[in-house]
């Protein structure tokens, strides 16, 4: 069995698929076969007659080798709200172990699976299970992503001491400075540092748009390999 990650944030949309693209691009640069997957998507455009999440499809663009997008989400939904809402509006139930399923594939053909969640930690994805059932059920250690912003602190650990109770491992933590007007970014970083209690793995500069390619560099190499056990 490959070796797995899994990619949480803060929130939604503070960076989570900016930094597993650069996670992957990173390892790829390093000579390893490299997978990503993003298990649950909401939000997606109908693109021959198939259902395609933009983050998903820039995930499955970055494996190492072709990989068909159903193995990389497994459910994905059209309208960009919560799982579990976007399931019941269209009568459908989230089955974690059709994810599982995949995510073992996915694993069985390389030799690490970055796996990027949807939204914040605690995201419900039916009506008695959260992403922290999805999580636990794959084994997987986490990294949480920061988005530098206003309450970021408070989030972060909040977010951390969660992970912590629901018995999972908080392997790392990514800053990511998508707020170019957030002031005090080295202060934050580091307070969160001393808070988090784990590695900081990396901290993402500001940029208006996603270049996974031109990143890796900002990714500290020996906390990603002592992390994935490299």
């Amino acid at each position: 069995m490959s070796k797995g990650v899994f990619i949480t944030g803060t929130d939604t949309g503070i960076g989570k698929t900016r930094f597993t693209l650069t996670l992957m691009e990173k390892l790829k640069k390093q000579g390893h076969r490299v997978s990503g997957m993003k298990p649950i998507a909401s939000g997606a455009a109908l693109i021959n007659g198939k259902l395609i999440n933009d983050d998903a499809n820039l995930i499955m663009q970055h494996c190492s080798e072709p990989t068909e997008y159903k193995l990389i989400n497994p459910v994905v939904f059209e309208l960009p709200v919560s799982p579990h809402i976007a399931a019941s509006q269209n009568n459908e139930t989230i089955n974690p172990d059709q994810i599982v399923a995949s995510y073992e594939q996915l694993a069985s053909r390389c030799e690490i699976v970055i796996i990027e969640g949807i939204g914040g930690w605690r995201v419900p994805v039916s009506d008695k299970l959260s992403l922290v059932d999805l999580v636990r059920a794959m084994g997987l250690p986490v990294i949480l992503v920061v988005g530098l912003k206003s309450g970021c602190i408070n989030h972060a650990i909040l977010t951390a001491e969660a992970i912590r109770a629901d018995g999972l491992s908080l392997v790392g933590w990514v800053s990511n400075q998508f707020d170019k007007n957030y002031l005090f970014a080295e202060e934050t970083i580091k307070t969160l540092k001393q808070a988090l209690a784990c590695p900081h793995i990396a901290n993402l500069s500001y940029t208006d748009k996603v270049e996974p390619d031109e990143a890796p560099d900002q990714i500290n190499l020996m906390a990603v390999s002592e992390v994935l056990n490299l």
